[in-house]
């Protein structure tokens, strides 16, 4: 347990919570819109603003850390506990793009405050779930009468996520001795709803590819040459096929190997929470679920490694008919690995897959994206329980565990730093990241606040070093 009193947290952050949000609301203001060229000063901008505004909060290192594209901020705040873990804090202060025009009721980047939410691009991804660090320190702060934090705080605030993180795993790599922790924490996530807090204990990886068939030097006449030659379209399409088995498995032999199965307490939580698979299909604009055989469907998209078909084409696609044999064809194929799979293993697994299928008189080309690894923090582990029990003074209420079947530049910071990586986010699925009228729910952005402010002495006591 730490030892920082609830009584002592809630007056503060009630003192400074309009000062807070005034804040919140002239960072949002800044259009920092990475994927668009004309906003690469107001992403430069940005990174200043936080940059400044930490210091101000009181960490005494705060540096802007140049990339090849965007910059990134970084902070550090010793401890004066010469047995103080070091944590790290991942987040984003870069934007998706946004404009009135898309559908916004207000100004995309003129925040606004109705119904106890703040609108805004950025309110929920990620601004506003970077920004509850600042107040949440200063609230560990005033409720202990420490000087510094019960940990060795670090954060990280990246500038490019919304572009695809290109130079995110070179910054760590090059900065991984001033970025070592005991711990990460990644605010760049939610929670299950509005009346279920929960903490996220994994993202899968992602390996992406596109296979390409050549089969004659142009498209050809299918009554001349049809049923005598090697037809790419067919080949494509018969690889795909065989790429799951009847009981929904990959089929790539070794794709299985190593991964970690579920526990039977992993099992348990996720069967705890509130979830209707009728809903969950009216989101995912469906009328059935279907996967490998055993799991059920959040098992399926949280815990299991997948292949998906992204794309298929090729030969004639217009209106009316060409009788042809077409020259070439090709598949879009993006692999979701979970802990125990290499992106690196996974990849030569499916060449040498798809090399065993091509034909005699069919030339191919695989070319695969850079890979994202996955990341997976146990339930047993303390750090984990540190941040449960956190949020869980925070909300009044038990904390269930989720994942996430999506990926991350979280995985590279585990991966780089060898760090385990704990994902705390208040944002609930209504918040409409990447949307118009994107917002948070001030609520939960304040529990947001009161979970950091005990966080520190959580992880303190949790992982105290002893040498």
């Amino acid at each position: 347990m730490s030892d920082t009193p609830d009584s002592a947290v809630h007056p503060y952050i009630e003192q400074h919570r309009e000062s807070f949000l005034d804040d919140l609301a002239a960072w949002l203001r800044i259009p920092s819109v990475s994927a668009q060229p004309e906003h690469a000063e107001d992403v430069r901008r940005s990174a200043a603003w936080l940059s400044d505004k930490l210091k101000e909060t009181g960490f005494p290192v705060s540096e802007v850390w140049e990339t090849p594209g965007a910059p990134a901020v970084f902070a550090e705040w010793p401890s004066d506990d010469p047995g103080a873990p070091v944590v790290l804090v991942y987040g984003h202060h870069d934007v998706q793009p946004a404009a009135r025009e898309d559908g916004w009721q207000t100004e995309p980047f003129e925040p606004v405050v109705r119904d106890g939410r703040m609108y805004g691009r950025g309110a929920a991804d990620d601004k506003g779930q970077v920004f509850f660090h600042t107040l949440g320190v200063r609230a560990h702060l005033a409720a202990t009468g420490r000087t510094t934090p019960a940990v060795h705080l670090k954060l990280l605030i990246e500038g490019e996520e919304e572009s695809g993180s290109p130079h995110f795993r070179a910054l760590v790599e090059e900065r991984a001795g001033r970025l070592a922790a005991d711990a990460v924490i990644v605010s760049d996530t939610g929670m299950w709803d509005e009346d279920t807090p929960t903490v996220c204990t994994g993202m899968r990886g992602l390996a992406e590819c596109e296979i390409r068939m050549y089969g004659p030097e142009h498209d050809i006449h299918s009554g001349a040459f049809g049923g005598a030659v090697p037809n790419p379209a067919t080949e494509v399409a018969r690889l795909v096929a065989a790429l799951h088995d009847e009981r929904g498995r990959v089929a790539v032999p070794g794709f299985y190997d190593g991964v970690a199965e579920l526990t039977d307490a992993e099992r348990a939580h996720f069967a705890e929470l509130p979830f209707d698979e009728a809903t969950w299909l009216r989101t995912a604009k469906s009328t059935a679920a279907r996967g490998e055989d055993g799991y059920t469907t959040l098992e399926r998209v949280w815990a299991r490694p997948t292949a998906e078909v992204n794309g298929i084409g090729g030969g004639y696609q217009g209106a009316g008919s060409k009788t042809i044999v077409p020259a070439s064809a090709m598949a879009k194929i993006s692999f979701r690995l979970v802990a125990g799979q290499d992106p690196d293993g996974v990849e030569k697994l499916v060449r040498t897959w798809v090399e065993s299928r091509v034909p005699a008189g069919i030339r191919h080309r695989i070319t695969f994206l850079p890979a994202t690894r996955p990341c997976l923090t146990p339930l047993d582990h303390p750090a984990l329980q540190a941040l449960a029990r956190a949020m869980g003074r925070a909300f009044g209420k038990q904390v269930l565990f989720t994942r996430e079947g999506g990926s991350g530049p979280a995985a590279d910071l585990q991966d780089v730093l060898g760090a385990p990586v704990l994902f705390l986010g208040i944002s609930v699925p209504s918040d409409g990241w990447h949307a118009p009228d994107e917002k948070v729910e001030l609520g939960l952005l304040f529990k947001g606040v009161e979970t950091t402010a005990h966080l520190w002495g959580e992880l303190a006591a949790a992982l105290r070093r002893t040498n």
